[in-house]
């Protein structure tokens, strides 16, 4: 029978952390029997990586990929907990600790092509065996600037207009108008939008669909340590609105998305990261008599405030995740 019966880590439930902001739990060690020189710790780890197959240049054999990739370590803090005489009884043994996360993190993220992972890692090593160890991944909510140099937002207007054939000779022109009050958001925040579809048409429109998309751009590096960045796009959100919009007539509809707690911030490309990333919202008509349809495009930007350590509060213009535990 071993010595340790289990070790567990006690953390909040489903909590997202941001980025600059502190994490506090507890180690509960029970034991069999007494444990002489243990050493009890935990790790908090976070890093990234990205990998992708890629075609070698056009002057080269393209029967062959050759493998881009690229990782980073953006923490690894480790806390040992000190043993009064060096034993542990048998029993229930509890140790606190407490981590200050650094201000700059990226966001908790994970695609086919690269992820970037946190997670908190309790151990205990007796004689230079590891005799048990337990991993729990966090959820990190990174933090930008962006709220901070940008306090003021206006509202804004997108539109698009697409003249469309119809019954052989026949004519007419759609006009799809996105109106938002800002365009951008913090993760968590609903995005409401007010759309206007005017349809110049004989032809009723039934479908109008809003989707918001999410743009990465990773960077890596071949064997032969060359640059190379690829750009994934994948939808994040999509919603669907059935309705009746009669030929000749305005339309108004008015939807709203509701962002995930946890988003990688809006960044710049080429900024030297394993991973940038962009987002965009698109309205689009579909005519049902046609392949074509009707789209307006809108950049959004995601920004989360960095936390005021004074107060346990963002910096104006922006919330804490929900679940987040403000930590002393």
């Amino acid at each position: 029978m071993s010595v340790v019966k289990s070790i567990e880590l006690v953390l909040p439930k489903d909590a997202v952390y941001l980025a600059g902001s502190s994490i506090e739990g507890q180690v509960v060690l029970t034991l069999n029997s007494t444990l002489v020189d243990p050493m009890v710790k935990v790790e908090l780890v976070g890093r990234g990586y990205v990998e992708w197959n890629e075609e070698i240049g056009a002057s080269r054999d393209y029967s062959r990929d050759v493998i881009c990739n690229n990782k980073a370590d953006y923490v690894h803090k480790t806390k040992t907990f000190s043993v009064e005489d060096n034993w542990l009884s048998a029993g229930s043994h509890t140790f606190d600790f407490h981590f200050n996360l650094p201000p700059r993190l990226p966001s908790t993220f994970a695609s086919k092509i690269g992820h970037v992972s946190y997670f908190m890692q309790a151990s205990c090593v007796g004689r230079e065996h590891i005799l048990a160890k337990k991993r729990m991944y966090l959820l990190i909510q990174g933090t930008s600037d962006f709220c901070k140099e940008n306090p003021l937002q206006s509202p804004l207007s997108v539109e698009a207009e697409k003249k469309v054939s119809y019954n052989c000779c026949r004519q007419g022109t759609i006009s799809l108008q996105i109106r938002m009050e800002k365009n951008t958001f913090a993760p968590g925040e609903k995005i409401v939008l007010t759309t206007q579809i005017n349809n110049r048409t004989s032809k009723c429109l039934r479908t109008v669909v809003f989707a918001l998309y999410t743009h990465v751009r990773y960077e890596g590096f071949t064997p032969k340590a060359e640059p190379r960045w690829r750009v994934e796009s994948s939808e994040l959100l999509r919603q669907e609105a059935n309705t009746q919009i009669t030929p000749f007539d305005t339309t108004t509809i008015v939807s709203t998305l509701r962002l995930p707690l946890v988003l990688s911030v809006s960044s710049r490309t080429g900024n030297g990261e394993l991973m940038s990333t962009r987002y965009e919202l698109v309205g689009t008509v579909h005519l049902p008599w046609s392949l074509t349809c009707v789209k307006a495009k809108v950049p959004i930007t995601v920004a989360s405030a960095l936390v005021d350590a004074a107060s346990c509060q963002p910096r104006e213009g922006a919330a804490l995740p929900a679940s987040q535990d403000c930590q002393p």
